[in-house]
């Protein structure tokens, strides 16, 4: 009788199954979506599996989903738009981390959220404001937000090749909702902006020389053009002074210029102007838009330069104005 010894037959692997949190992460980056937006559905996933006592998703539905959303906006009075930020997270775990396609996920209620008109600032006290920036590269940001009605992060995330100083214009890339548009540029800022071009120069020299010129780069064009991320025209036009690791990568390089810095550059400038009114970065573009109806400009070129879908969005600024619809 034959005897076949399997004492050192080599067992087959089993492919581990990858941690749930890993796998979000995964199905976040095969679709592109930006850094925060990773983080945000990360930090939502986590505190919906500890609100339930460490229970696998799989094993809840609707009932959980709900109880955690009436916990949030009763017991920890979050704001509508969190609260709908939550279930977002929610809905992209269930529908593609772990492929469950349940009736009840279209039948969650989202929260309404609140209409309210957006602070702005009389050209009186926006020119107060500009007068107490400093003339640093903050003091310059903040202008050229006012200037062009851009959002904090499409001012910072600006590339060299983006800003076109003899037609003064700027091009503004994957703005949100993924979409391009082209903005003016203020002519008063052109002689500040080709100082600091020059200076930015000497960064990127300084860059190349130590190895850390290599800039984050949009979704495949690294792979497409592996030699562009050291190109000067893909750099930040307004670049970290100090060199950072990339979260996702692991590469030391420089990202752009901070949004902490910006919104402490205005709430001091505010302070000093002695602008008694809540005053953020995002205020300057709320301004922008209000000022230019103040001077008789049409609303859908306002909305153009915003960058807004609909043009309902931007009549928010005739309510504003107290005008209502007599003033389209």
């Amino acid at each position: 009788m034959l005897v076949i010894d399997h004492s050192n037959a080599t067992s087959p692997v089993v492919a581990q199954q990858p941690k749930l949190i890993d796998q979000v992460k995964a199905a976040i980056r095969t679709r592109h979506y930006s850094l925060r937006t990773e983080q945000a559905y990360i930090h939502w996933t986590k505190r919906f599996i500890f609100f339930h006592g460490k229970r696998h998703p799989k094993d809840m539905g609707a009932a959980e989903v709900e109880s955690f959303l009436s916990h949030l906006a009763t017991d920890r009075d979050v704001s509508a738009s969190t609260q709908n930020q939550a279930l977002a997270a929610l809905l992209f775990l269930y529908r593609e981390v772990l492929d469950v396609d349940l009736p009840w996920l279209d039948g969650i209620v989202r929260a309404k959220p609140s209409k309210h008109l957006p602070t702005v600032l009389t050209q009186a006290e926006t020119a107060a404001l500009i007068r107490h920036l400093k003339p640093d590269t903050n003091g310059l940001i903040v202008r050229l937000l006012y200037g062009t009605g851009m959002r904090l992060l499409e001012g910072l995330r600006l590339r060299v090749k983006d800003i076109d100083l003899a037609a003064l214009t700027i091009t503004i890339r994957d703005g949100k909702g993924g979409k391009d548009r082209v903005t003016m540029l203020p002519a008063s800022l052109v002689p500040a902006l080709r100082e600091h071009l020059v200076v930015r120069r000497r960064w990127h020299d300084v860059d190349l020389a130590s190895g850390h010129a290599d800039v984050e780069m949009p979704d495949a064009l690294r792979r497409k053009y592996p030699a562009a991320p050291r190109e000067w025209a893909w750099q930040y036009l307004f670049a970290a002074p100090t060199y950072s690791t990339d979260p996702r990568s692991g590469a030391v390089r420089r990202h752009h210029w901070g949004e902490r810095n910006i919104q402490r550059a205005v709430k001091l400038a505010a302070a000093s102007a002695a602008i008694a009114k809540l005053v953020h970065p995002h205020t300057l573009r709320h301004s922008f838009a209000t000022h230019l109806l103040e001077m008789g400009h049409d609303i859908r070129t306002v909305q153009e330069l915003l960058g807004h879908s609909d043009v309902k969005t931007t009549m928010i600024y005739t309510h504003v104005l107290n005008r209502g619809a007599s003033g389209v």
